[in-house]
């Protein structure tokens, strides 16, 4: 017991002392926490060999991150993502590999070993490439997205690779290795006794008892905990869906961190969905924290003292082949400017998979254990390197222009009756409106220049996020009487209806929609008045037309109010039978619903026509009879 508190008190103080002073530097605290791993274990000798035993417990830390990554992508952005992961994130890993492939064969080893050191070299570092982009706000940028696209394809790519090590391995030693892990593999055996269709339906069987649990299983599970009201058990429940979904992966062979990225996935539209959020953040930021640490501590200084111009030399190399590569692909993908420094820089080191990938080859008997130590070396120096690549991609980045800056949340200081998220073209007018008619709002908008604007012509505005919780909270949105939604990310806003409908029942949401598919989905997320980006405009462009065509302005306005009714009518039908996901062309109660819509209008500008001219003579008849 003393000992675990020794040693906890150790990584403790290492991590308050040394990543503050590296965030004071701008250097990142990934940099903090593999500096404090290098003092307390290679430097001063404070930890020992327990680092191998925890690194393995950390790596949890990159299993929670990836079901927080997965509870912020939806299926259908997920589909929408699919030509980034399978083009730009297989062209990656195969044409890194390639070339790692060659520069081992060209060093003499064998085509074997050259492979496999391929392979393991492709895959860059999850835990540090996507702390690092959220740390510094750029996930959402361009370049940020691709990185990610990339980073989830090679975590997809780890399952196929442990299937495929082995066969490299000369026919004698696969025996050897296969014999002795079925002895330390309790599913192992199970599973060798299976035909390869029989692994195969258990590998998608356990991937499809992660996608029903999600639907059926956690979503009134947490309904049912929620109801005890008591924060631990919510957060003991989050951590359990976490922990089972992972254990479930490793016994099948499947990645774990994979596994809870689906489940994430899965878990996107739960209305626990920010709740699951808050209570694995912490554990999350504290494993991987730890798992930083114990990459640093576990560097074997010896070795690299004996050879530091070899492993240096290796490891620059293996990031300048790579940051070829990636470059090369973002000039194919059409990246530019920082974006595409981002995605070179970012990437450019080897990963944490690396660690498992290296150790699982040398069980299969494929790498010496001399190669293995320098190759552990190599990964980890090309890790403890990557925040400095990202400290150069922020100089590259300054000296470059670039749309879509971002910059850090304004503190709001007062919180008014309406909220107006996003105060673009469309937005100015509302708040425009709603102010000189006396109404205070408080405007949120994540461009500074947009907000710089604002106030030069004496309008209050907020930068930052709108689609942020503690910024919502922050502005207000508990006493709120009105939120109006305005921003140009279509998804943002839907998503920023959804959490706000969560939060109040009693709030009066008014959003724009792009398109009258965005009108049925921001319905079913829970707006009140949805208003279409160009119908109004485009409505009174119809009048117009009406009015030069021979129609009076009196039937001509008649005419709009009517279709205006009758439309915004059957927008709410067609939002019955709409179905996410599915191509309205290929949706046929929705063409047949709208085709029987169509007709009704139709017949209703027709009557409406015929009326106002009745009117209109039974007028003019009036008149008449009265100058008589």
């Amino acid at each position: 017991m003393e000992s675990f508190l020794f040693q906890a008190s150790l990584y403790l103080i290492a991590v308050v002392l040394a990543v503050p002073v590296a965030s004071r530097l701008g250097l990142g605290s990934v940099l903090g926490y593999l500096v404090a791993g290098i003092v307390i274990g290679p430097v001063f000798g404070f930890v020992g060999s327990e680092t191998k035993d925890l690194q393995h417990f950390a790596e949890f830390g990159v299993v929670m991150m990836l079901f927080l990554i997965g509870l912020e992508l939806e299926p259908r952005a997920l589909w929408s993502m699919r030509d980034r992961l399978l083009g730009l994130g297989g062209l990656q890993i195969v044409v890194t590999a390639l070339v790692v492939t060659l520069g081992a064969l060209a060093l003499g080893q064998s085509w074997r070993i050259s492979l496999t050191l391929g392979i393991i070299l492709s895959l860059s570092s999850t835990a540090i490439v996507l702390q690092t982009l959220s740390e510094k706000s750029l996930m959402p940028t361009q370049g940020g997205r691709s990185a990610f696209s990339v980073l989830l394809m090679q975590d997809i790519a780890v399952i196929p690779m442990l299937a495929f090590l082995p066969l490299l391995a000369l026919p004698g030693a696969r025996a050897l290795a296969k014999a002795q892990a079925a002895e330390s593999h309790a599913a192992l055996p199970f599973l060798q006794q299976l035909p390869g269709w029989g692994v195969t339906l258990v590998t998608l069987g356990a991937v499809a008892a992660v996608v029903l649990a999600g639907h059926y299983v956690i979503r009134p599970l947490y309904s049912f905990v929620h109801r005890a009201r008591l924060r631990e058990v919510n957060t003991a429940l989050a951590l359990m869906i976490v922990v089972t979904i992972a254990t479930l992966m490793l016994m099948v062979g499947l990645s774990p961190a994979l596994g809870a990225f689906l489940a994430g996935v899965v878990l996107a539209n739960s209305e626990f969905k920010h709740e699951i959020e808050s209570d694995i953040a912490p554990f999350k930021g504290l494993l991987l924290g730890l798992f930083f640490i114990t990459v640093g501590a576990g560097i074997d200084v010896d070795t690299l003292l004996t050879q530091p111009v070899r492993i240096a030399a290796l490891a620059l190399a293996l990031m300048v082949a790579k940051g070829a590569v990636l470059y090369g692909l973002g000039k194919l993908f059409k990246l530019k400017g920082r974006n595409q420094w981002l995605f070179t820089l970012g990437l450019a080191q080897a990963g944490e998979f690396g660690f498992v990938l290296t150790a699982f080859a040398v069980k299969q008997r494929i790498l010496p254990n001399a190669l293995a130590g320098e190759l552990l070396l190599v990964i980890a120096l090309s890790m403890f390197l990557t925040p400095l690549a990202f400290i150069l991609h922020d100089v590259l980045a300054k000296r470059m222009k670039d749309e879509g800056e971002t910059h850090e949340a304004d503190e709001i200081d007062e919180q008014q009756p309406v909220i107006i998220a996003g105060v673009g073209r469309f937005g100015q007018v509302v708040n425009r409106m709603v102010t000189m008619s006396g109404i205070h709002t408080t405007v949120l908008d994540h461009d500074l220049k947009v907000i710089q604007l604002l106030r030069k012509f004496g309008f209050k505005g907020y930068v930052g996020d709108p689609t942020r919780p503690e910024l919502l909270r922050a502005a207000g949105l508990a006493q709120a009487s009105v939120l109006v939604v305005c921003l140009d990310d279509r998804d943002a806003a839907t998503r920023l209806v959804a959490y706000a409908r969560r939060q109040r029942d009693d709030l009066h949401i008014i959003v724009r929609a792009r398109d009258r598919e965005h009108v049925f989905e921001l319905y079913r997320a829970g707006a009140d008045d949805i208003v279409r980006e160009y119908f109004d405009g485009a409505l009174r462009i119809g009048r117009y037309v009406l009015e030069n065509v021979g129609l009076s302005e009196y039937e001509a306005r008649e005419m709009e109010k009517t279709f205006f009714k009758m439309d915004r009518a059957a927008v709410r039908e067609l939002a019955e039978v709409w179905k996410p996901g599915v191509p309205t062309e290929k949706n046929a109660e929705y063409i047949a619903r709208a085709k029987e819509l169509n007709r009704e209008l139709e017949a209703a500008l027709l009557s409406r026509h015929a009326k106002t001219r009745a009117e209109i003579a039974e007028d003019e008849a009036r008149t008449d009879t009265a100058a008589e």
